[in-house]
């Protein structure tokens, strides 16, 4: 009989409350894992010159941007963890196409996007080997989350209608949105003053 409140608590539980499919993880921990190593690649052996050198007073220096990527990392993991706090709700049906298309929207650069006060540079890090340590810490603790968590992901929504994303797709965006500031970077090294 001991067993009977915890066999009629499983049935209640809603049926859409399941955790990421296996297709789900490796799909996001393999846009996470391409974007850990092109910021890392990006900003790799940059010398000091090259690393502050912004290309007019109002735009970020490579440094400001990995900055804020770095801090974007647990702004965005948090949100998403927020989301989780919510009620479930029945999934909306997003799949891979949806996914890819997010992570497309995040990285166009056609449209330009203010960061949050949270997330805004202010040289946090002393050195660019404290802030890219920094970076790797954050971005394997993403990435080990999304490989163990049986969270119900899909079932957290934040806003409504055609602007609504789940949780899975919050996390998803921390991938876009490095993306996003990766062609920030190449624009910045584009520039005819950049140092060479």
């Amino acid at each position: 009989m001991r067993n009977a409140g915890w066999i009629l608590a499983l049935a209640s539980a809603p049926l859409w409350a399941q955790p990421l499919t296996q297709g789900e993880r490796d799909f996001a921990m393999s846009e996470l894992h391409a974007t850990r190593k092109g910021l890392l690649d990006a900003i790799a052996g940059l010398s000091p010159a090259q690393w502050n050198f912004k290309p007019a007073p109002d735009r970020w220096s490579i440094a400001e941007v990995a900055e804020h990527l770095v801090l974007s990392e647990d702004y965005m993991s948090q949100w998403a963890g927020k989301m989780l706090k919510s009620p479930e709700v029945a999934p909306r049906g997003a799949g891979r196409s949806q996914d890819a298309d997010l992570l497309r929207l995040m990285a166009d650069r056609s449209k330009k996007a203010q960061a949050s006060v949270e997330t805004q540079p202010a040289g946090r890090w002393a050195t660019p080997a404290a802030l890219v340590e920094e970076f790797k810490l954050r971005r394997d603790r993403t990435i080990a989350y999304l490989q163990t968590t049986q969270d119900a992901l899909r079932a957290h929504l934040s806003g409504t209608g055609a602007d609504a994303f789940d949780a899975y797709q919050m996390l998803l965006m921390i991938s876009g949105h490095t993306a996003r500031h990766l062609a920030q970077i190449d624009e910045v090294k584009a520039d005819p003053r950049y140092p060479r």
